[in-house]
């Protein structure tokens, strides 16, 4: 008797549970292997994403945050979420992508739903996609309007302003992919960073400061050495190989100084394709900033000004010292970000001291209130360089091969120049077309 009670209430609450209204029924819980009713026949995973205090997550366009990264179907994957939308969304969006974080090809059938505090779905999108080496992001750039995510009434963010996401991935068929190594040249040039037997080049960096010894009464340390290589670094750093002299050398040494050993080791494996590992781009993000400007490792230097803007939050009383700093490093993202706070404080703005801000600067700060009055009345198109991000400037820079680490202006001009030189070649092209239908004719 007892035993068939028990059974009862097993039953009603199963019943119950099948009845609750949109649950999402492929997540068991978080990571665990979830299932389409057995009528579909598919077998899906599910990963579930909590984004603690979306509200305040970085909004702004093209801003993004990373989810971790989870394995399905033999892949590293992750979710990109752009709490202001990303560079092609639409003005309110909020834009979602799927990222494929292993080398090689991938075809993914997948979900991403966006559950409320009861663990109901309250929106959900499904594609399919392949993901190759043009493009590791697939997604939706409207995924939804951000406002219906904060809007209380909808009660989507739990009591701690939680946001919690579920990605479910089709699972390949039981005959795996197969499986074929990745290009290994990113492998074999990480393999020769610090390979002193193939090196024909050292860098000696100095470990004291140039202020340390007073009176010379106190020996300098040793500096310590980096091998090298001159083809490498000719390649990817050409600034760093102009140090050296001529290739008679059999091995070639260069001084270094105000860089510290363990900040020019991550600019030189930087170099061989590695990468600065994420706490101590931030422990060191100044440092990496300065060294990676002074001998112009582009790319490293955006990513630690990017690390620089998204853990730094600027304020009243260090604005005037991040916009000299910005200007100092050339550093285009810090200064629009700075800017855009002066901006849209204009009224506090005015107390501050700008006596040592560079005049030419405050053309920006003009832009940036130009800027924000065509945002706010929806004027421009998608095409008006100046209205565009420096993100914006310099992905379109990055698609044509153009330098990107320079200022606003000179991003602008830049595209601009280059602009009227496809279109003087297109004009050259007809002209010569005709030229040659008359010469038929």
């Amino acid at each position: 008797h007892d035993s068939l009670l028990r059974r009862a209430r097993e039953i009603s609450y199963i019943i119950a549970f099948t009845k609750m209204p949109n649950v999402h029924h492929r997540c068991v819980t978080t990571l665990d292997v979830g299932r389409r009713p057995s009528s579909a026949g598919e077998k899906w995973q599910s990963f579930k994403m909590l984004f603690h205090g979306f509200a305040d997550l970085p909004s702004a366009v093209d801003q993004c945050t990373l989810s971790p990264e989870f394995t399905c179907n033999g892949h590293r994957w992750c979710i990109d979420l752009y709490p202001g939308g990303d560079n092609q969304a639409s003005v309110g969006r909020l834009s979602l992508h799927l990222r494929h974080c292993s080398g090689g090809y991938a075809t993914a059938a997948f979900e991403v739903s966006v559950l409320d505090k009861f663990q109901s779905i309250k929106h959900t999108m499904q594609t399919t996609a392949c993901f190759d080496s043009d493009g590791k992001i697939r997604g939706w750039k409207d995924y939804c309007r951000r406002s219906y995510i904060l809007n209380q009434l909808n009660n989507i963010l739990d009591d701690n302003g939680t946001l919690a996401v579920i990605v479910s991935i089709k699972k390949d068929s039981a005959s795996a992919a197969p499986f074929f190594p990745s290009n290994p040249i990113s492998r074999m040039m990480a393999g020769m960073f610090l390979d002193e037997k193939t090196a024909d080049v050292c860098f000696e960096v100095s470990t004291a400061d140039v202020h340390d010894v007073d009176d010379g009464d106190e020996e300098a340390p040793s500096p310590v050495t980096f091998h090298a290589h001159r083809l490498i670094l000719k390649t990817c750093a050409p600034m760093l190989a102009s140090l050296f002299g001529s290739d008679d050398e059999e091995i070639a040494t260069a001084s270094i100084i105000e860089v510290k050993p363990a900040i020019f080791r991550h600019l030189l494996y930087y170099v061989y394709g590695g990468d600065v590992a994420e706490g101590e781009l931030k422990a060191h993000v100044k440092d990496i900033i300065n060294a990676a400007d002074k001998y112009s490792i582009v790319n490293l230097k955006l990513e630690a000004e990017a690390a620089y803007v998204k853990e730094t939050k600027i304020t009243m009383d260090n604005a005037i010292d991040n916009l000299l700093y910005a200007d100092a490093q050339n550093l285009a993202l810090l200064t629009e970000v700075v800017i855009d706070f002066l901006a849209e404080n204009s009224t506090a703005s005015q107390n501050l001291d700008f006596t040592d801000v560079p005049v030419y600067l405050m053309k920006d700060v003009f832009a940036a209130f130009g800027r924000k009055m065509k945002s706010d009345a929806k004027e421009g198109n998608d095409d008006d360089l100046s209205v565009m991000s420096v993100s914006e400037l310099r992905r379109k820079l990055d698609e044509i091969g153009l330098n990107v680490d320079g200022s606003r202006e000179a991003m602008i001009e830049a595209l601009t120049a280059n602009a009227n030189g496809s279109a003087d070649a297109e004009e050259d092209d007809e002209n010569h077309d005709d030229d040659d239908d008359s010469m038929e004719e």
